[in-house]
């Protein structure tokens, strides 16, 4: 039975949906139970597998119709999840004139209507009262006209709410689901679409669970048992036991199995759990403020209480032998205009700290040119003296002691050692209090009791609580160690935890934190053992002390930023970043981190969560979806270590079978041999433990055709085949993100092998054109040409998914060594695998199958591959597609090496090809080394430049042609023609193409008229 996403998938409408989601930050469903890296979008996974369960029929069209009511994308689900309506000003803006002419009619009656009622009513109450007869009469007059008033009032009201309906339904998708909920926000389609839903597919359901598990007995025989051996954050395993379906999740790391347990269990336990783990928490929290208000050590002597503490490291300078605080700046807050402001004393060679609010904007200025800048020590006493600046390396190396073995790091640094809870006199970076976050409570003159908020240096008892609360830490910190209270755990080397070791000496993970965060961290830790009663409320305290510690470590920065002005989370991007100033916060800060709020969003079907090896585990599923560790795009098992010390020791207790450690020697990652070996074990493992009509689908997020390529010989290997991919955009925009990041997630489909065929590359290449071209023409016919489906990138995706599906449908290729290709080195010798070269084969087909609509198909083939690209690239202009990796997978179609001469901008998210304007002369003589240089488009291009710089005048750009081109002008007319019409096109999708697709449309008027 073949499914709906083995032929077709609403890709266009799922990106946008998956974008909205992503883009709703906390009111996400599982964002809220904490952090972890990539989770897929729900939405994403509740269509993947309604995708895998439901069967194609005859009938594509339908068949795309269905799915889309199912999942709430049709015009009947929009309306019912719209919830934002239009403003009176913004319906003016959107309606047509003759809708216009209606309202403005309806709304003309409605006011004579009431002009008339008040006439009438003013004129009976001048009728004398003996006059009965004419008072009767002028009182029928004045109730008719209020019915009549009505009548029309309600005329125009529901005119209004037609006109709504109408305006909402022919906007872009984009701009309609931008009013409304998200598709898990309501309860499904209508009664009227389940009746048209279970006539086309044979059912009888009237919810999505109900469905799922209607179409999982007609296919398996039972209710779809849903796997997940990467389960991550758990949104495939959630949604799937939300859809009704039985989930099993697993992964090696238990912080993720920790959040998918609570994800399945709080999430989905209804509101009596949520209610339940709510209470759990805040008395939780409730005990720890009643401990840290008993111990004194945030309040002063006024009876403020703290709410957040800054911290900067401070450092010797090596030029001036100073002693300096360091900070990238010292803008403590923008809207209370507060500064830290460095002043010298000279006798001690250090510098004070005074804090002051309520500065000029030129002081503010001054103060963001921190002490730290461009990876130097820069301060006052430096620049008065005419020094250099010292490099941070070199003030590290400046502090290196005699014992240069085990104790010292090759940085310079001194290791630290357990009960090292705060830096040694003789460390290179040293910490200081510098600002504390004072809330006074007050009552003003209406007699409310409000808040203030004050920042202040610390003074004498400040430092003097400092001290306690060391003291307290050191009473406690042996004990609250062996119970679990406390992280125990060294650092491993890697990728991303070499970071805190190399930067500051840092060996244990308690390390990231100082004694105020540890002691109050260990507090909530300690309490959770003691007071949470049921495995749900020890989780969710768990969860929130998982997400205190994300919010209240040193790599917790301070935000100044204008309506912030808080301590910032660690995870800012996928790193461990050393600072030089961080923020904590004090418990009336932490609340918001530590008492989560779960959402409410119940569960249907059973689940199972473990800590299995995805090679080792001998669960039966039906379908597997999974999201894969690849080629270190994330290094899951490293972060997550950041967690597992508060946590380790509560699953233990609560999940005795769970593994405890990060297990990071069993993890699946990087990109060599054994990497690629360990996914074939996996993915092997999977699809013997699968239903032998079952279904996968991976998940991952490369358009390199050799990450193509290894993906293809893994999965190959492992005995699966591959019936469909998709690509959906799941990424949102961050300024975090630099450089040509990806935007989109494909979604590769893939059955098991059951043929025993062999063939050779020469028979596979004649298959792997006409799959391309029957896939691309299926794509075609069913696609929208209003509201496509459909992008550029996922016609070139295709291709992809086409060859693949010729290619592993067979058992084995003579041309190719599976085994070799697995343990081959080449891709870092820029060698192509056999596999690569038929992948980059179907994309060149598929370019030149894919003529840009409206240009004849005879001129388009005349062009070269050069031309075709810059004018296939100008269409993806034209559907505001910027993503470098567009634009370089469409030269990889056309065999383009370099194209960088084309491009007007090469930034992320902002790629577009030059204007002829922009190319100005360039590229207009033949050039081997060029393509584009010479040829016909490229002299097109410049005939229209200089038809705009003549404002208008066709002449130069026509004599242009007849001159340069001589004999070809005549012969090529008609394509220069079809270059020029098409070009003219861009006059209404592009605002910095106007003036010379004006040019182009003048142009070709001239050059139609033309004659020898």
């Amino acid at each position: 039975m073949t499914s709906f996403i083995e032929t077709q998938f609403p890709i266009s409408r799922l990106s946008r949906e998956s974008y909205k989601e992503r883009k709703s930050n906390y009111s996400q469903t599982l964002t809220g139970l904490g952090k972890w890296w990539g989770r897929k979008p729900l939405i994403l996974c509740r269509a993947t597998l309604l995708g895998l369960l439901m069967p194609a029929s005859d009938d594509p069209v339908r068949d795309r119709e269905i799915f889309l009511k199912i999942l709430t994308m049709d015009p009947d689900g929009l309306l019912r999840r719209w919830k934002n309506k239009y403003t009176v000003a913004e319906l003016a803006l959107l309606t047509t004139p003759g809708e216009r002419r209606e309202w403005e009619a309806l709304d003309r009656q409605r006011e004579d209507a009431a002009e008339q009622w008040r006439v009438l009513c003013a004129a009976a109450k001048a009728i004398p009262r003996t006059a009965r007869d004419a008072r009767d009469r002028a009182l029928a007059e004045t109730m008719a006209a209020a019915a009549n008033m009505g009548c029309i009032s309600v005329a125009l009201v529901r005119y209004l709410d037609t006109l709504q309906r109408a305006v909402f339904l022919r906007q872009p998708y984009e701009e309609q689901i931008a009013r409304c909920d998200r598709p898990e926000q309501i309860k499904g389609p209508s009664l009227e679409a389940w009746a048209e839903i279970n006539h086309h597919l044979g059912t009888s359901a009237a919810s999505l669970a109900e469905l799922v598990q209607e179409l999982g007995q007609r296919r398996f025989g039972r209710v779809p048992r849903v796997g997940d051996a990467f389960c991550g954050g758990g949104s495939i395993p959630f949604e799937a036991a939300r859809m009704g379906c039985e989930a099993y999740a697993s992964d090696l790391n238990p912080v993720a199995a920790l959040l998918t347990w609570a994800a399945l269990h709080i999430v989905g336990g209804g509101p009596e759990v949520a209610e339940r783990v709510r209470a759990a928490q805040q008395e939780i929290y409730d005990a720890v403020d009643r401990q840290v208000t008993a111990w004194g050590i945030e309040h002063n002597a006024d009876g403020w209480r703290a709410d957040a503490y800054l911290y900067c490291v401070e450092v010797v300078c090596p030029e001036t032998g100073w002693r300096v605080p360091l900070a990238p700046s010292w803008v403590i807050g923008e809207k209370s205009r507060c500064i830290a402001k460095l002043v010298p004393e000279p006798a001690a060679k250090r510098y004070r700290l005074d804090i002051v609010s309520g500065v000029t904007a030129e002081e503010m200025l001054a103060a963001k040119q921190g002490t730290v800048r461009d990876g130097m020590v820069v301060h006052p006493v430096l620049e008065e003296q005419h020094k250099s600046p010292a490099t941070m390396r070199s003030v590290r190396l400046a502090g290196r002691g005699r014992d240069l073995f085990s104790r010292y790091h090759e940085s310079g640094l001194r290791l630290w050692e357990n009960d090292d809870l705060v830096p040694r006199p003789d460390d290179v970076f040293q910490e200081r209090l510098y600002a504390i976050r004072w809330v006074e409570t007050y009552v003003d003159a209406n007699g409310k009791t409000k808040t203030r908020k004050h920042y202040r240096a610390p003074d004498d008892a400040d430092l003097a609580r400092e001290a306690k609360v060391l003291d307290l830490l050191l009473e406690r910190f042996a004990s609250w160690q062996a119970a679990g209270f406390l992280p125990t755990t060294v650092i491993e080397p890697g990728y991303n935890t070499d970071q805190p070791i190399r930067e500051r000496g840092w060996t244990h993970w308690h390390h990231l934190f100082n004694p105020r965060q540890l002691l109050v961290l260990g507090l909530f830790v300690e309490l959770t053992f003691n007071k949470a009663a049921t495995p749900e409320e020890k989780v969710m305290s768990l969860l929130g002390v998982m997400k205190s510690a994300d919010n209240n470590s040193k790599l917790s920065g301070w935000s100044p930023l204008m309506g912030k002005e808080l301590v910032d989370h660690v995870f800012a991007n996928q790193a461990l970043n050393t600072l030089s100033n961080h923020g904590v916060r004090a418990v009336l800060h932490l609340e918001s981190c530590y008492a989560l709020d779960p959402k409410i969003a119940p569960v249907h079907g059973t689940s199972v969560v473990e800590t299995a090896d995805g090679r080792m585990l001998r669960t039966e599923c039906d379908v597997w979806i999974t999201d894969p560790p690849y080629a270190d795009a994330v290094n899951y098992h490293e972060l997550a270590e950041f967690f597992l010390g508060w946590t380790s020791g509560g699953i233990a207790k609560i999940f005795p079978d769970w593994s405890r450690g990060s297990r990071r020697p069993l993890a699946v990652t990087g990109s060599d041999e054994n990497f690629r070996r360990s996914m074939v074990d996996c993915y092997r493992n999977l699809t013997a433990h699968m239903a032998e009509d079952g279904m996968q689908v991976v998940m991952f997020t490369h358009q390199d055709a050799g990450v193509w390529a290894d993906l293809t010989l893994i999965l190959w290997a492992a005995g699966l085949r591959v019936t469909a991919a998709w690509c959906i955009a799941t990424e949102t925009e961050s300024a975090l993100k630099k450089g040509n990041y990806v935007q989109g997630t494909v979604l590769l489909v893939l059955r098991k092998q059951t043929g025993e065929q062999t063939a050779f590359l020469d028979d596979v290449y004649p298959g792997v054109e006409a799959e391309v071209r029957a896939q691309l023409d299926a794509m075609l016919r069913i696609d929208d040409r209003e509201r496509p489906n459909f992008g550029d990138t996922d016609y070139q995706l295709a291709a992809y998914a086409a060859a693949l599906r010729v290619l592993t449908q067979y058992r084995r290729l003579e041309d190719i060594d599976v085994e070799r290709e697995l343990a081959r080195g080449s891709r870092s010798r820029g060698e192509k695998s056999p596999v690569e070269r038929v992948i980059e084969q179907a994309v060149r087909i598929a370019c030149d199958h894919l003529v840009p609509r409206g240009f004849d198909s005879f001129h388009w083939k005349i062009l070269t591959p050069a031309e075709r690209f810059y004018l296939k690239g100008v269409e993806l202009e034209s559907h505001r597609e910027f993503r470098s990796g567009a634009y370089q997978e469409l030269a990889r179609g056309f065999g383009l090496r370099e194209y960088k001469n084309l491009l007007g901008s090469g930034d992320a998210n902002e790629t577009r090809l030059r204007t002829p304007v922009e190319f100005a002369k360039k590229l207009l003589t033949e050039d081997s080394a060029d393509p584009f240089a010479g040829t016909l488009v490229r002299h097109t291009l410049f005939a229209i430049r200089e038809v705009t710089l003549a404002e208008g005048s066709t002449a130069p750009g026509r004599q242009w042609l007849r001159t340069e081109l001589a004999d070809r002008y005549w012969q090529n007319r008609k394509t220069i023609l079809e270059v020029l019409n098409y070009l003219a096109r861009m006059e209404h999708t592009a605002e910095r193409w106007k003036s010379d697709a004006t040019s182009a449309r003048l142009l070709a008027g001239a050059v139609e008229n033309d004659h020898a």
